[in-house]
């Protein structure tokens, strides 16, 4: 794979076992330009969340290896980095289910992220106010207890929390999952904002499809730990493969035509797409 000048990012042909013998990435290979909104897309257990924590070296903790291929960040291999060499890099991963710290308050929340800073404590209370611009919701919340915030004002603590550490490029797990229509919407549209306002790059793992699709400037869909499919954002919603199996806005028109097409989709997915 190419690398041009502007790959922050680039995960090359790598393989992630399980407990030594579950194989669940397939020689994933994959670019994230600087400054780009990159959506990895497939249903549960595609192995998106894998590869999210195969970037952020957070695998060990599930007792998983990169066993095969690269990735490299700016041209350095990261495999072998700790977190904290990452977050030093300016990579941070948000988790899947926001993990907010339940006993301390949004604002202490958020000060968690500036840990590593090292500018001084004006530069991070200047960060803070910068998130507070963005999630203002957040600010009229500041001294609740996160545990008693809704999922929408914790998905935002998370990710305001990630940027209090200034970085490069944020691995968001998963930010939709458990939120209303309305909230998934907020999010988003703050998530494209802070990568044209304040160029943070993003790489989202998300099954919502349609909505990620809409935000994002590039995807990769993955099936069964494999890239099946990727190209920009915006040919993908207009492929007819992708509206049949993740819009849900392609396919036959009659009741009857439906209902056999839901029996043979999985197995025309595979023949078309793994073979």
């Amino acid at each position: 794979m190419s690398t041009s000048p502007n790959i922050l990012l680039n995960v090359n042909g790598i393989e992630v076992i399980y407990n030594h013998v579950i194989l669940v990435l397939k020689g994933v290979s994959l670019q994230v330009p600087e400054g780009s909104v990159v959506a990895l897309l497939g249903g549960n257990g595609a192995g998106k969340t894998t590869t999210l924590r195969s970037v952020s070296n957070l695998l060990a903790g599930e007792r998983g290896d990169v066993t095969k291929g690269s990735i490299e960040l700016r041209g350095e291999r990261i495999e072998r980095l700790t977190p904290a060499q990452l977050v030093q890099r300016g990579v941070i991963q948000v988790m899947e289910g926001r993990h907010c710290f339940a006993h301390l308050t949004i604002e202490e929340n958020l000060l968690t992220g500036a840990y590593t800073r090292t500018d001084g404590k004006a530069a991070v209370a200047q960060t803070l106010e910068k998130v507070y611009n963005y999630f203002p919701r957040l600010k009229t919340r500041r001294t609740s207890l996160a545990a008693y915030t809704s999922g929408g004002e914790q998905q935002m603590c998370a990710i305001g929390r990630a940027l209090m550490a200034n970085p490069n490029m944020v691995l968001l797990d998963e930010p939709s999952m458990g939120l209303a229509p309305q909230i998934v919407e907020e999010v988003f549209e703050i998530v494209k904002d802070l990568n044209q306002r304040e160029k943070v790059t993003f790489l989202l793992a998300e099954q919502n499809t349609n909505i990620a699709l809409r935000y994002a400037d590039y995807g990769y869909i993955l099936e069964s730990g494999r890239i099946v499919m990727d190209g920009k954002a915006a040919e993908l919603r207009e492929n007819e493969d992708v509206k049949e199996f993740y819009l849900g806005t392609g396919g036959a028109k009659d009741d009857s035509a439906r209902k056999s097409f839901r029996d043979v989709k999985s197995y025309k997915r595979r023949k078309r797409w793994l073979a």
